[in-house]
Formats: structure tokens, sequence, C-alpha cells
């Protein structure tokens, strides 16, 4: 399995979302190696399909899919919870359900 976390360093979540991220790796009991790119420029953000910091992807799918119509820049992300609120880091449960999903396919 292929993990990545993509950041840009001046957003100040990408910390606690890799250590949330480990947390559920180890509480699902997958042993993956979480890559961490560091994306610097607008043209890397364009290459990545950069939507914002932090990003995860699971085997080259994000865990939370941007709409079709995403700008790919270097901003801070917003993730929306079930409860309606707006986070800064993606929800365990939103990291949990992405892993299950790559290891069902």
């Amino acid at each position: 399995m292929q993990i990545e976390l993509l950041y840009f360093e001046d957003c100040p979540s990408h910390e606690a979302a890799l250590a949330r991220l480990r947390e559920v790796l180890a509480e699902e009991g997958v042993p993956a190696t979480v890559t961490v790119i560091t994306v610097e420029t607008e043209e890397q953000a364009q290459r990545l399909r950069f939507t914002g910091s932090p990003t995860i992807l699971i085997n080259g799918y994000d865990i939370d899919p941007p709409p079709s119509d995403a700008m790919y820049v270097l901003t801070c992300r917003a993730y929306h919870l079930p409860d309606g609120r707006i986070s800064p880091l993606p929800s365990a449960e939103m990291i949990r359900s992405a892993l299950r999903r790559a290891t069902r396919t």
C-alpha cells in the first residue's frame, strides 16, 4: 500500500495529520510506510494535483476527493466533518474508511 501525505509548509496542521494517520494505521494493523512530500511551488501543486495542506493519498487516491473543479494551489485545506463542522484535519474515521476501501481492492 502506498500512502503519501502532502503538505504546504505555511499550514500548521500537517504534523497533527501525520500523527493521526500513523495512529489509525497502527489501530488498523496496516504496516505501511508514509511518504511525506513538501509541496513548495505552484508548478508542483499543479503537477501533484494538490488541493491543500494536508492531503493524504492512499494508492494515489485522495481520502477526501475534491470536487472536479478544484484548484491546485499552495493553500491550507479544510475538511468537512460528519457533524457539519469544518476542520484543518481529516477525521480518524475518514482515514480509517479510506484505508478499508484500499484494502478491499
